[in-house]
C-alpha cells in the first residue's frame, strides 16, 4: 500500500532538562516506502535441511558435482545454504538432504515513511537515570509502559545480558548506544552492504546501519539515555545485519542470524521484520523455520518478533504462513499509540496485524490519524502527524546512490539528527527491552519462563486472557519486575 508523503514543519526550539534541543528542521521522510510482507525467490539459492542427524561429511562435494557451492551450514540445526543450483531436484536427490526450499527475498514494510529532524546540543549522559535523557520529553512510549517507574527503583538491566539485534544493523558509536554494542560478537549476513563497507567505509564495522532502522530499533532496547532512554540502559547489544541499505534481504540470512545469535551468547534476539508465504507452494519452508527457532530455544534464547503492518488477521489468513508471529517459542508483539496528541495511548493502531491466536502482548509502535487525512496535532516536539518512536538517525544512513554506484549520506552524517518511525518494528524492541530485563532479574537460560512472566504481567486492555489486537495485554515494565 502506498501512502503520500507528508512534510510537517516542527516547532522551534524546546527546552529540556539541562539541555537545548534545537528541533528547526522540517519533517523529512526517509527514501523508505511502505512495502509488503510478500516475498520472492532468489533463483539458484537453496536452504536445505538435513535428514536425520546432520549432513554427510562429502555434502559438500556433492553439492560442487552438481555445480553448486555450499555457502554456508550449521550442523547443531542442521541447515545449509546452497548457491548456483539450476536443478533443485538434484539437490534433494543427495541422501542426507531431507527438504529443500528456494531461498525468499523479502522488503521491510513500514506503514509511515520515516521522520527526521535536527537536535543540536544534547549532552547528558544518563545511563544511571535514563529519564534525564535529554529528549525523554518526547517518550510517550516508555512512559505508558512504565519503564520510568523500573528506573527509579533501580531496574537498569545487566551488560553481562546480551540481546541480537537481527536488523538493518546499529550505528554503534551514535551517543545513545557508543559502549553498549559487542562489536566482537556483531555480524553482517547482507553481501551488499559488507561491499558498500569494504569500498566505500573500510574503518567502519560490518554491522554500520545504512538504512536507519536497525538503530532505532536497538535504542528502543538499550541507550545511554544521552538522547533518548531506552526501556534498559545496560543491556549488551549485538548487531546482527540481514537487511541492507534498502531494506531487503534474504530468509537464509535471516536464518543464519538466528543461529548466529544462539551461538554468540544472546539471551534474547529482536526481529522487527517478517514476511508471509503459502503453505503449499513453500510448505518445506515451515519446518526450515521451525528448525532453526527450536534450535534458538534449546540454546536459552527468546526470540521476540514484530506483528506486521498490513491490518491484517493472522489467524484468518487461509493458507498464509506469517513469519514468524506462526513459529512456536517466539513472542509475537502488535502495536498500540495515540493517533493524536490527545488520544488514548493504548489505541490499537490503523496498521498493526492481529490475531486471537497469533498476538502474544502489545507494546508501544506508535500511530496516526489515518482515517482523517493524517490530523496534525500539538506534540512535545512540536505540531506534527504522528506519535513517533524516536531515536539518534544513524549517520550513516544512505539517501541514495550516483550514477557509478557511489553512495550518498543523508544529513545524518552530522550525527545531530534524530529519527522517528512507526509500526510493529518500534513495538516489538520494547518487549525485548523487557525481557533483558527480566533475564537480568531472575537469570540465563530460560526463554519459557521469561515469556510467562511477559506476559502475566501485562495489563489486560481487551477481552479477559486473550484478545485479538492486544493478545494478554499491553506490557507494564515496572508491574513485571514486581514493582
Amino acid at each position: 500500500m502506498s501512502r503520500t508523503r507528508l512534510f510537517v514543519s516542527l516547532a522551534g526550539a524546546l527546552a529540556l532538562a539541562a539541555c537545548t534541543s534545537d528541533l528547526n528542521d522540517p519533517v523529512r521522510p526517509l527514501a523508505v516506502s511502505p512495502a509488503s510482507r510478500s516475498v520472492s525467490s532468489a533463483p539458484g539459492r537453496y536452504v536445505v535441511l538435513s535428514k536425520g542427524p546432520g549432513f554427510a561429511t562429502d555434502f559438500a562435494t556433492r553439492v560442487a558435482a552438481i555445480g553448486g557451492t555450499v555457502e554456508s551450514l550449521h550442523k547443531g540445526a542442521g541447515i545449509a545454504v546452497v548457491s548456483g543450483i539450476s536443478n533443485a531436484s538434484a539437490l534433494a536427490a543427495i541422501s542426507s538432504v531431507g527438504e529443500v526450499q528456494a531461498d525468499q527475498i523479502f522488503t521491510l514494510d513500514a506503514p509511515l515513511a520515516a521522520t527526521r529532524t535536527a537536535a543540536s546540543n544534547v549532552a547528558i549522559n544518563s545511563q544511571a537515570n535514563p529519564a534525564a535523557a535529554g529528549l525523554y520529553a518526547f517518550q510517550w512510549d516508555m512512559r505508558l509502559i512504565r519503564a520510568n517507574d523500573a528506573w527509579a527503583a533501580g531496574k537498569l538491566g545487566s551488560s553481562a545480558v546480551t540481546v541480537a539485534i537481527i536488523d538493518t544493523g546499529i550505528d554503534y558509536d551514535a551517543p545513545d548506544l557508543n559502549g553498549l554494542v559487542d562489536l566482537s560478537r556483531s555480524a553482517s549476513f547482507v553481501p551488499s552492504d559488507d561491499a558498500i563497507t569494504s569500498t566505500y567505509f573500510p574503518s567502519r564495522n560490518v554491522i554500520s546501519d545504512y538504512n536507519g532502522h536497525g538503530t532505532n530499533v536497538a535504542t528502543q532496547v538499550s541507550s545511554k539515555a544521552v538522547a533518548f532512554a531506552g526501556v534498559t540502559s545496560k543491556t549488551t547489544l549485538i548487531g546482527v545485519k540481514v537487511l541492507g541499505a534498502t531494506g531487503r534481504g534474504s530468509s537464509s540470512g535471516v536464518l543464519n542470524g538466528v543461529l548466529w545469535a544462539a551461538d554468540h551468547g544472546a539471551d534474547v534476539a529482536n526481529m522487527s521484520l517478517g514476511g508471509a508465504f503459502s503453505k503449499i507452494a513453500a510448505g518445506s519452508f515451515v519446518s526450515l523455520i521451525n528448525r532453526v527457532f527450536s534450535y534458538s530455544a534449546s540454546k536459552g534464547m527468546l526470540v521476540v518478533v514484530s506483528a506486521g503492518n498490513e491490518s491484517a488477521d493472522l489467524d484468518h489468513n487461509g493458507n498464509v504462513e506469517s513469519t514468524y508471529c506462526d513459529v512456536p517459542h517466539v513472542v509475537c508483539v502488535s502495536a498500540v499509540g495515540p493517533a493524536t496528541a490527545t488520544d488514548n495511548p493504548d489505541a490499537v493502531t490503523y496498521y498493526t496485524n492481529f490475531g486471537r491466536s497469533a498476538i502474544s502482548v502489545a507494546a508501544p509502535g506508535g500511530n496516526a490519524d489515518a482515517a482523517h487525512g493524517f490530523t496534525v496535532s500539538v506534540w512535545p516536539w512540536g505540531p506534527d502527524i504522528a506519535s513517533w518512536v524516536w531515536s539518534y538517525c544513524s549517520k550513516t544512513t544512505i539517501d541514495s546512490f550516483t550514477a557509478t554506484g557511489t553512495p550518498v549520506l543523508t544529513i545524518c552524517v552530522d550525527g545531530h539528527h534524530v529519527t522517528g518511525y512507526i509500526g510493529t518494528s518500534q513495538a516489538s524492541p520494547h518487549v525485548t527491552g523487557l525481557a533483558a530485563l527480566l533475564v537480568a532479574e531472575t537469570g540465563k537460560g530460560r526463554p519459557s519462563q521469561i515469556k510467562a512472566a511477559i506476559l502475566k504481567s501485562a495489563d489486560d486492555l481487551g477481552a479477559p486472557g486473550t484478545d485479538p489486537y492486544y493478545g494478554r495485554g499491553r506490557i507494564n515494565v515496572a508491574k513485571a519486575v514486581g514493582l
